[in-house]
């Protein structure tokens, strides 16, 4: 999608046609920009996620599996992968069991992919509440390095140093797997992350994601990302706690200098200019939430969440300390992803729960394949290519 600033505003025309068309469905009980009246609004059950590369978006994602699992929601579930077809934009042809003819209702989609709004809206019922999260694109880049290594653009760079300092030996734009080494979630919102840079670009690609989702989270507010979730979803504190997943341990991580970080920031432009104008908004948001409201709601999630931990878990390991093989995260490039072991001898209600909790992504894929899909073929999971 290269887009002239004609196209641009064409699309972000087609955007606003289509939120008023949403907003003549059926009733929002919580609006764009609003917070919720606990007294009138009903949780949200149509919820669309876009799940962004190295943002937390795993952990967000296991919130919604345990969610849509306890409540019997439908979930649009990716054939024949993990993913809806990851580097391609999203088809609704990916989606086990879709048929334009025989509509199925779906109630959650939040696997990763290249989004397409106008395929996405094909699949999800009108009145779906659309979010999705984003990361600082320093600290972004510096965990894709580490995690895709393997890929085409950071192969053969020693570190992300070498890389940064010397972006034209490295990067091959058309090449499968660019999209990890440049304005990876500029590409995850499905639009060029070889764009041109300008101001009147960065406005209306800052103005079309605004338009289409409901709610931006920001990675480095996790929980005060959660607490808005909650509001806006009209959900309760025990429906948005979590563990941290997917987690990388020290061994890969790399403290960068101030150079090299304007550098990375400079490199993902696109990257920068949206995460500079949603965490002004997150912001905004919070204010319109209430500060200290904020304060006693990110206190009272913490706290739950130490309460769980100490139920549920005994340690956070890496993978070789795992007592359940089966539990073992995929691990990928030089990173390092870190499991949880439970406490022995739980009861089965709480097993149950303490298991979901810390349930890799791949894993509770397939739990979920298994209990809602029975007719799609799909390759077994140790085929599984990385999105």
């Amino acid at each position: 999608m290269h887009l002239s600033e004609t196209e641009w505003k064409k699309l972000q025309e087609m955007v606003e046609r289509w939120r008023a068309q949403q907003e003549d469905g059926p009733t929002n009980p919580n609006p764009q920009g609003s917070e919720s009246t606990w007294d009138s609004c009903q949780p949200r059950r149509n919820i669309f996620f876009l799940k962004t590369h190295k943002t937390a978006s795993s952990t967000i994602m296991n919130i919604l599996f345990r969610y849509g699992e306890s409540h019997n929601l439908t979930f649009a579930l990716p054939i024949p992968k993990f993913h809806f077809d990851y580097t391609k934009f999203f088809s609704t042809s990916s989606v086990a069991g879709f048929s334009a003819k025989k509509r199925v209702t779906y109630n959650i989609m939040c696997h990763h992919m290249r989004f397409s709004l106008t395929e996405v809206e094909k699949v999800m019922p009108r009145d779906t509440f659309y979010f999705t999260i984003l990361r600082n694109p320093i600290t972004l880049m510096e965990s894709s390095f580490a995690y895709y290594k393997e890929t085409v653009s950071f192969l053969r760079a020693k570190d992300i140093e070498s890389f940064i300092n010397n972006t034209p030996k490295f990067y091959q734009s058309q090449r499968l797997g660019s999209n990890y080494a440049k304005n990876l979630l500029t590409f995850d919102l499905g639009f060029d992350n070889n764009g041109p840079e300008s101001p009147k670009q960065y406005k209306l690609l800052t103005q079309t994601v605004d338009t289409i989702f409901d709610l931006v989270l920001i990675t480095e507010y996790f929980d005060e990302s959660l607490v808005l979730l909650k509001d806006a979803l009209c959900w309760t504190f025990d429906d948005v706690l979590s563990f941290p997943l997917n987690i990388r341990s020290n061994t890969s991580r790399k403290v960068l200098s101030e150079e090299t970080k304007e550098k990375i920031k400079s490199w993902n432009q696109l990257d920068w200019q949206l995460y500079v104008h949603f965490n002004n908004s997150f912001w905004n948001r919070v204010e319109r939430f209430g500060i200290e409201r904020m304060e006693e709601e990110v206190k009272e999630l913490r706290k739950r969440r130490e309460q769980l931990s100490e139920k549920c878990l005994d340690a956070e390991v890496n993978p070789s300390q795992l007592k359940d093989k089966s539990m073992i995260p995929y691990q990928s490039g030089m990173a390092e992803i870190l499991g949880y072991n439970l406490k022995p001898g739980l009861q089965k209600d709480k097993h149950r729960l303490c298991h979901r909790l810390i349930l890799p992504e791949l894993q509770y894929s397939e739990l979920l394949w298994s209990k809602q899909v029975k007719t799609v073929q799909r390759p077994p999971l140790k085929k599984f290519r990385r999105a």
